[in-house]
Order: C-alpha cells, then sequence, then structure tokens
C-alpha cells in the first residue's frame, strides 16, 4: 500500500507526519496473582501429563491434579483462606520445579513449565526448605495472564481519568497531505506505519522504532514530526537537529519541588560551560560528569561564592547545603530552547498540524477494532495492525478517487451545459443521448 501511494504521490518518502499511542487491550482475562499462579499451575500439569506416563509421574501429583486441574478457586473464600492458597501454590510449585530438574529437558523445558518458572520467579521469594513468601509489590511487565505472557499490566492518566488495560501499546504515525478543498473531498494523509510495542514501553522507545520501522518500508525520517511531550527529550531534540529533521512537540516541565527554584528557572549554556541563577549570578566551577555504565554525560554548575548572603537563598538551597548546584544534561541547551519556543504563539500554531492524529485514532478504534486484539501473542497482535493500517489507507484512497471522479464528473457536466447556452432542454438531451 505504501508503495501504491508513493507512487500516486500521496505519500512523500520525506514528508511531515504526526505520532500518537494508544493502548490496546489483550485477548486474555485480567486476573489476580493467585488467580494467575493457580491457572499457570494448572496448564503446566495438564503439559506435564501429556508428556509423562503414570509410572513417571511423581508420588505428589494427584494431590497436585485435584487440587489445581479438578478443582476451582472460591472467590467467596475468606481472605486469610486466600492468603493461605496463595502461599500453597507457591509451595506447590516449588516442589513441582525441584522434581523436574533432573528430567530430559523436553520434559523441564516445555512452553507452560517455563512460563510457570517465570510467574514462580516473579511473585515469590523462596526462603528454606521449599518455604515461599509472596511478592507484595510486583515488577513492571510480570505474566498477568499464562496464556498471553508477553500481554502486560499498565495504566496512564492519574484520579477519575486514569486508564488500565492489561495488553499491549501501538504507535500510529500518520503523514500530513495537502489540506482538503472541500469537507467532501476526504483526507490526503495516509498512515505510514504501525508499530505495536510492549504495554510499559515509552514512547520514546516508540519513537525510534517508528524511525525504524519505515525505513524498512522505504520512507526517510519525516522532515517534519508532530508528537505530545511525551516523546520530547534532550536527547532526541538533539539527534534530530543532527539529523537534518525537526521533533515538533512541547517539552515535559522540569521536576519541582515543593518550594525551591528548578532548571528552567536558571540560564544555562552547556557548550560555553555558562550558568545564571534566578538572582542574576554566573556560576563559578563547572564539572563535566560521565557515568561508566551508560556513557551518559551531564554538567554541575556550582555558585560557591554567591549563595552566602543571596536575597533568595532560602528558596534556592536546600536545607543543609552550603551552597547552590546544578545538574543537567550534556544535551539541556536544545530543551532550554523548547521550554522558551512553546510559549510562543508560532509554535501553538505549528502544533495545530498534529490535532488530526486523534480523529485518526478514533477512526482505527471505531471503524476498524484497533482497541482490542483478536489474537495473542505480540507477533499475531502487530500482524493484525498491519492489516488496519491497510484496510484504513485502502478506504482513504478510495474515498479520495471517488471524489475525485465527481468532481471531473460535474466538471464535464457544467461544459456540457456551457456549450449548449445553459438550456436546460440541452442539458437533459445531452445526458441522455
Amino acid at each position: 500500500m505504501l508503495e501504491a501511494l508513493e507512487q500516486e504521490g500521496l505519500v512523500a518518502k520525506r514528508g511531515r507526519q504526526r505520532l500518537e499511542s494508544t493502548h490496546v487491550i489483550g485477548l486474555v482475562a485480567c486476573l489476580s496473582s493467585l488467580e494467575c499462579m493457580r491457572e499457570t499451575l494448572r496448564l503446566a500439569l495438564e503439559e506435564l501429563a501429556a508428556k509423562l506416563s503414570e509410572a513417571e509421574r511423581a508420588e505428589f501429583w494427584p494431590e497436585l491434579w485435584e487440587r489445581y486441574v479438578e478443582n476451582k478457586l472460591d472467590y467467596k473464600s475468606p481472605e486469610a483462606v486466600l492468603k493461605q492458597k496463595q502461599t500453597q501454590a507457591g509451595e506447590d510449585s516449588c516442589r513441582l520445579l525441584e522434581w523436574l530438574e533432573p528430567l530430559a529437558v523436553s520434559v523441564r523445558e516445555g512452553r507452560q513449565v517455563g512460563i510457570l518458572r517465570r510467574v514462580f520467579a516473579e511473585r515469590y521469594r523462596v526462603k528454606e526448605a521449599r518455604r515461599v513468601e509472596p511478592v507484595k509489590v510486583h515488577e513492571p511487565g510480570v505474566v498477568q495472564n499464562p496464556h498471553d505472557p508477553e500481554a502486560q499490566w499498565s495504566a496512564k492518566g492519574h484520579g477519575k481519568a486514569k486508564k488500565e488495560w492489561v495488553g499491549y501499546k501501538v504507535q500510529v504515525a500518520e503523514s500530513i497531505g495537502a489540506e482538503p478543498q472541500s469537507k467532501s473531498q476526504g483526507q490526503r494523509n495516509f498512515l505510514t506505519s504501525l508499530v505495536t510495542q510492549s504495554a510499559i514501553a515509552s514512547d520514546e522507545a516508540g519513537l525510534a522504532a517508528t524511525l525504524a520501522k519505515q525505513s524498512a518500508l522505504g520512507l526517510e525520517a519525516p522532515s517534519a514530526l508532530y508528537t505530545d511531550g511525551a516523546y520530547v527529550s534532550a536527547e532526541g531534540l538533539a539527534q534530530a537537529q543532527a539529523e537534518g529533521r525537526e521533533l515538533v512537540g512541547p517539552a515535559q516541565p522540569s521536576p519541582r519541588k515543593a518550594t525551591g527554584f528548578c532548571s528552567k528557572d536558571f540560564e544555562v549554556c552547556v557548550e560555553e560551560r555558562r550558568a545564571i541563577c534566578p538572582a542574576g549570578k554566573e556560576n563559578t566551577p563547572c564539572s563535566r560528569l560521565e557515568q561508566k555504565e551508560t556513557g551518559e554525560v551531564s554538567y554541575r554548575f556550582e555558585w560557591s561564592t554567591h549563595c552566602h548572603d543571596c536575597r533568595l537563598r532560602e528558596q534556592c538551597v536546600g536545607a543543609g547545603q552550603k551552597h547552590r548546584t546544578l545538574v543537567v544534561g550534556e544535551h539541556h541547551s536544545h530543551l532550554q530552547a523548547r521550554r522558551r519556543e512553546q510559549k510562543t504563539d508560532a509554535f501553538r500554531q505549528r502544533m495545530k498540524m498534529r490535532n488530526g492524529i486523534e480523529g485518526t485514532q478514533s477512526e482505527l478504534v471505531r471503524a476498524h477494532g484497533l482497541r482490542r486484539s483478536r489474537y495473542r501473542g505480540k507477533a499475531k497482535l502487530d500482524l493484525q495492525h498491519q492489516l488496519i493500517g491497510a484496510a484504513c489507507n485502502i478506504k482513504r484512497w478510495l474515498r479520495l478517487m471517488a471524489w475525485e471522479l465527481k468532481a471531473k464528473a460535474a466538471h464535464a457536466l457544467e461544459a456540457v451545459v456551457c456549450g449548449n447556452g445553459g438550456m436546460p432542454g440541452a442539458e437533459i438531451s445531452q445526458s441522455t443521448g
């Protein structure tokens, strides 16, 4: 579809685009920690039952089979009983996994046994003699349902607007074409990529994955990419400038404490190793810091001689500090410039280019079922997204072609009418003939 649209001049190799993400609900039930553990055990036992004869099974096999395969959890049990069942499920998993260790690889490395091993490690801590303790706070990305271990829990927003789901995330990129001549013309904007992500993946990672996907599809990086603040960072702005493209979106506000000044209140020029505090004083020393593990570079500015009798000391210098220090990233100047730019009317006008992506997402959700996965697993879900993107582009293209055909027919009819002096009878005669 992209090749055809490109040949027709409807999608440029290096044009303007807009990008936004939305959540996708997985094709699984939302399970509690106890339900997830018991269901994982059940699937593992059924997998092992198909591989092992009765003589090869452990002596405790009938007990586990009766407890997790033949019986179901009573959700109305008292809380103390449910907690005891959760501990018991962990101890049974530990015993089963230990028993599997000396068996053949084909038995102990089955798919469901592998999921059991992962779920047990995520949800329990082993103490001693098979005694386990359930984990109270789970790490991001833990398995939520063994039927689709790639589906993750995530949330966005706060308060009443908070959304929670178990599933995935998709990045939707769309070209920005010429403005339509009329409301009936149809859109000249087409989807350029849909990238399926894990639910907890960041939008910054989604931006990099989108650019890589479009490059694989034969498109160059967009000359201007319109996004929201989740995609904009100092590193992203610096990389876009180095590659000769624009990343257009508002920068996130700098972290601010309950009282005091934050980094945006300082005038910082990293390139010149110079910074001016809110009181108008220039920094004294500046140190370059580099993390050995990541190679990330930052700069620390200090005001070692100006803070003692400064009128803003109480607002600026924290308790227990002798003087003010400020640590910023290597590309802080790009972030500072964007924070200034986004306050201008010109920037607000430019950001209107991004507005259409919300309507596109609504179209994909309502007309194509983007919100819910029809399959389990990230690979199959990604295929669903590619088919949805192709279908949306086909419908938009057909609407545009229909408008063009109607416009040509109207133009031809107008020429016929004008050629016959505008007489209605002649028009009818011509059309009938």
